[in-house]
């Protein structure tokens, strides 16, 4: 009887143990790129109750999420939630930026050792090298001995490879030219065969060869302007930005196989293959746990390309919807409710059309980018002599080449803040720091914070700026971002699944603290350049 009683405690214990320190099988991190959070409450109307409302009535919702440094853009997005550290911290500044020691542009995914697996050469030279931080995937796959998986994939390159870090199992993007994915020889020398498999579907093919129409009515489409905007840009080959659009005509005029990435499509055979890999891969189909980082990009190539207040960019929302719905339906069939973890959260936000609010009599325009490089050239050139003062494209940072400065014997710091008065006087500038104030200062002041979380003392230049509110640099159709301000880097934070405390709050949150969060729902390290804190209102 002893024996038996001592059986059953030992078997509780272990149950007990056991459940103490369960994990999730499985972490999701969704992307959406240039999703800002006023899309989940003006479309909410016209989403199903299984997509984005099941993850935010059942999940956690941050309703004041932000970017917390000034440069909003894909890389330095995808780049700071996985690291949960700022540019200051992580390098990746930008999508593209001046290197002054290799004296030309750096991609931020780019590493020339490298060679295209499975898709065109030109596509192919990606990596996570130009990170300075690790992730929290490659956490992931220290905590786990290397066991647990880990797989990413995007339409863009920058969105799959700095996710997935720098010991991912498989980071595959689409390759425009042959509308296929593919990887680089930094993560495997051939494709396996279950991508060779999807690739053979020739699934680009087929959905481009429909037609992109509303997927509801178009007069309950109430929640966006109208159809026919001067402010949106369109398809070449077609007069006008109004559905529907003919794909099977327009790819033959827009770049073939790329035109899938502006379309709604390009999401959807994203998350085709999401649920082919978690199904080839065996993710989250043991104890240890696995993660799959999924970002959704033709959100960005619509959004760019037709603006905010578009009946387009409102359909491609209604639409991935229900993608996400048909991914966590997915995930409930082949992981189970309850044993993986989602993360929802975008790379940037996005700002209105600067020439239909300056037609709406906001002070706001587009910055012409070639007066202002006449105009600090011209101002530097008179007050201390001709010469070319400046190395590489003027930017939001602007870089002063050091060897013409000392050349002429002039002090580094005055030629600075002398730039930066300049600039700031130009309409459309709001404020300009110098390298040598953002190395040796610990900004409080907000804008001032921001600029300075943005800026690396080795990728950085001598000069950031940012500019006035809604300001942008020369976009008259569509929109563009990449400011300070709350059009940019004001986002959905939202978890939902395992470990995850049903609730919302409007304190204001960021998005380095999705890292921290993640780690303290794995027991993991955090990532080595973290800086965000963990959500306590998320974690059960």
């Amino acid at each position: 009887m002893k024996k038996s009683i001592l059986l059953i405690c030992l078997f509780t214990l272990t149950i007990a143990l056991k459940a103490q320190n369960d994990n999730p099988k499985l972490v999701v991190g969704i992307m959406v790129d240039q999703m800002k959070q006023e899309y989940i409450w003006r479309f909410q109307s016209d989403f199903g109750e299984n997509g984005f409302k099941r993850l935010m009535r059942d999940g956690f919702a941050a309703k004041n999420g932000h970017y917390n440094y000034a440069s909003t853009s894909t890389g330095p997005g995808h780049a700071s939630v996985y690291t949960g550290t700022t540019p200051s911290v992580h390098g990746i500044v930008s999508n593209t930026w001046y290197s002054r020691l290799l004296n030309r542009p750096v991609y931020c995914a780019e590493d020339t050792a490298v060679v295209a697996v499975g898709g065109s050469a030109r596509n192919g030279k990606i990596s996570p090298m130009n990170l300075y931080s690790s992730t929290i995937t490659d956490e992931l796959k220290i905590s786990t001995m290397q066991q647990g998986k880990v797989i990413a994939m995007s339409i863009k390159d920058r969105g799959s490879a700095l996710p997935g870090g720098h010991y991912s199992d498989g980071s595959y993007w689409y390759d425009s030219r042959t509308g296929t994915f593919m990887t680089s020889s930094y993560y495997m020398d051939e494709l396996p065969d279950w991508m060779v498999k999807f690739n053979s579907q020739k699934l680009a093919n087929h959905y481009l060869n429909q037609t992109w129409n509303t997927i509801k009515p178009i007069a309950e489409y109430t929640e966006s302007g109208i159809d026919n905007s001067p402010y949106e840009g369109g398809f070449r080959g077609k007069d006008t930005p109004t559905f529907p659009y003919d794909l099977k005509e327009l790819r033959k005029t827009n770049g073939n196989f790329s035109l899938l990435s502006s379309t709604p499509f390009g999401n959807t055979i994203l998350n085709d293959l999401a649920l082919a890999a978690i199904d080839a891969e065996s993710l989250g189909a043991d104890a240890i746990t696995d993660f799959l980082a999924v970002s959704f990009s033709s959100t960005d190539y619509i959004g760019h390309n037709f603006g905010p207040q578009s009946k387009e960019v409102q359909d491609t929302y209604i639409r991935l919807d229900k993608e996400i719905e048909r991914l966590l339906n997915a995930l409930d069939s082949k992981v189970g409710k309850g044993n993986y973890v989602v993360f929802l959260s975008a790379d940037h936000a996005v700002a209105e059309n600067s020439k239909r609010m300056k037609d709406d009599k906001f002070r706001v325009d587009n910055l012409n980018g070639s007066e202002y490089s006449k105009y600090l050239n011209t101002a530097v050139n008179e007050k201390y002599g001709e010469a070319e003062w400046f190395e590489g494209p003027m930017g939001y940072d602007l870089f002063l080449d050091h060897d013409v400065v000392a050349e002429k014997n002039v002090d580094l710091y005055e030629l600075q803040m002398f730039v930066a008065r300049k600039a700031m006087q130009f309409e459309g500038i709001h404020l300009a720091l110098t390298s040598t104030d953002m190395a040796r200062n610990s900004y409080t002041e907000k804008t001032r914070s921001l600029m300075q979380e943005s800026f690396h003392p080795k990728e950085s230049g001598d000069i950031k700026t940012i500019l006035d509110p809604a300001w942008q640099r020369g976009r008259d159709k569509g929109t563009g971002h990449g400011n300070a301000w709350t059009l940019d880097t004001h986002v959905p934070i939202i978890f939902y699944g395992w470990g995850v405390k049903q609730g919302t709050s409007v304190r204001e949150m960021h998005i380095t603290d999705i890292a921290a969060t993640v780690s303290m729902l794995l027991q993991i390290r955090l990532p080595n350049g973290s800086k965000g804190q963990p959500i306590i209102e998320a974690i059960r």
